[in-house]
């Protein structure tokens, strides 16, 4: 494809993409497809020679659009709200186009600048303390297992370079909350602790990690000779948004000498709102911290944040330095490869660094609270109406909610609430997710993406007690 031919086709994929976001709201939210559809309608092998672009783009349209559940419909509640605003989807853009790579500061210096002092902008947004930095990992499975990997590496004093955790007499141990996401029990696996040497800590009537809990756990591994190690503490759980008592922990954590992690990943964009950073009360106890700009913030997916209050220690972990990578100023810049597991990274920074500009600070707070004012209505019709239930508290964007009629065992309860959700899914009218809690079926409505207002929460609301008559 020449310069000429990008311009032309370029032209014709914005346009698709700005019709596909003021048309999302007329598709069904979920995708109306069955399992192979898409195998059976390509074929077998890629073509011998090229075809015309017009082709291509109109088997996203027939082909590809049909197999898409819409996370930018405003009717969308399913998992988490993940936002690619325009603005930063067109840095993303750009990002791609230029096709640079950042290695080393040398391979790009602006690459590695603008990461730098986006991250800067965005840690000031969040009210964290300047001796914070930061770095764009993919997801917050991947900035966990940095995490932890850092962590088993403080605690064996650099066992990597002597012979690892075979050679550790004993066991590290990782303390978790019940309710923690599951990329943390993986990034624990994969880290080498063990699945035997992950302790899940009990939660209180909110849901949030007892800190007392965690105390007898770690006293426990002590008398049984074990090295406490790590503990994971969670702003807004997956499941219900629950917080953790950061600072409780976080004392704790530093009477016991353990890393303490804080997967904020969802709820941690909420601290661009002064009124919600009581949410995050001791976060300068933690050593390590993840926000995930591509949800509630709203950049691009993939933009994954992690911070950390020790750079240097994270360097002497990640840090590669091959002869062909080196240059004269590694002593004066900040090298990205060894600040995460990739030697190599996108221009990622790009559209955080659109989606600021472009939007500026006030709208996106202005949005957030959006979300928060329509959760809380939401919350208020479920608690006012007879038969349904609120099953947790409503401290961010994510309701969860369970209908519950007369008469109806457990069991019974479970079948009639998984099938009301699939029914509503299958509608294509609105998108829920199914969720266990406490053993028990239950439905996360998780409010904020970017089109959604007050209307759409109404509608989905009389379609909720539609459904389930």
């Amino acid at each position: 494809m020449t310069p000429e031919q990008f311009r032309q086709y370029g032209h014709q994929l914005i346009d698709l993409i700005a019709d596909y976001r003021q048309s999302v709201g007329e598709r069904p939210v979920m995708a109306q497809v069955q399992p192979g559809y898409l195998k059976a309608a390509l074929p077998q092998g890629a073509p011998r020679q090229g075809e015309p672009f017009e082709a291509i783009l109109a088997d996203v349209d027939k082909l590809l659009m049909p197999g898409l559940s819409h996370w930018q419909h405003p009717d969308f509640y399913g998992y988490f709200p993940s936002n690619g605003t325009l603005s930063s989807v067109l840095g993303d853009f750009l990002s791609t186009g230029l096709g640079v790579l950042g290695l080393s500061w040398q391979s790009s210096p602006a690459l590695s600048e603008l990461e730098e002092t986006t991250l800067d902008w965005l840690r000031q947004l969040l009210g964290l303390g300047d001796q914070w930095s930061g770095v764009i990992q993919d997801t917050a499975s991947t900035s966990t297992l940095v995490a932890l990997i850092c962590a088993r590496e403080r605690a064996t004093d650099h066992a990597q370079v002597r012979g690892g955790l075979q050679g550790q007499a004993r066991p590290l141990i990782v303390y978790v909350s019940a309710h923690a996401h599951s990329s943390v029990d993986k990034a624990a696996l994969l880290a080498g602790f063990g699945r035997d040497n992950i302790r899940l800590i009990a939660t209180d009537e909110q849901f949030a990690m007892r800190p007392e809990a965690l105390e007898a756990a770690i006293a426990k591994d002590l008398v049984a000779g074990n090295q406490p190690c790590a503990v994971i503490a969670t702003t807004g759980t997956t499941t219900t948004t629950a917080l953790d008592p950061l600072r409780a922990i976080g004392e704790i954590a530093q009477a016991n000498q353990l890393w303490l992690h804080v997967d904020s990943a969802m709820a941690g964009s909420a601290m661009i709102l002064p009124e919600c950073r009581w949410m995050w009360d001791g976060i300068e106890l933690a050593d390590s911290v993840v926000v995930n700009a591509h949800k509630w913030l709203g950049v691009a997916f993939d933009c994954s944040i992690y911070y950390v209050r020790d750079p240097q220690h994270l360097i002497r972990v990640m840090s590669t330095n091959p002869s062909y990578l080196q240059s004269a100023v590694d002593g004066e810049v900040k090298n990205l490869r060894d600040w995460g597991i990739p030697l190599g990274r996108r221009f990622r920074a790009l559209k955080l660094w659109f989606m600021l500009r472009s939007e500026g600070v006030e709208a996106l707070q202005q949005r957030l609270r959006r979300d928060l004012d329509n959760a809380r209505w939401l919350a208020e019709q479920v608690e006012a109406t007879a038969g349904w239930e609120l099953l947790a508290p409503v401290q961010l964007q994510t309701l969860c909610i369970r209908h519950r009629p007369a008469g109806l065992d457990d069991e019974a309860l479970d079948r009639h609430t998984r099938a009301w959700a699939e029914r509503l899914n299958a509608s294509g009218d609105a998108y829920v997710t199914p969720a266990t809690l406490n053993g028990r079926w239950m439905v996360r409505v998780s409010v904020g993406a970017l089109p959604t207002e007050r209307e759409h929460v109404q509608r989905l609301w009389q379609r909720l007690q539609a459904v389930v008559a």
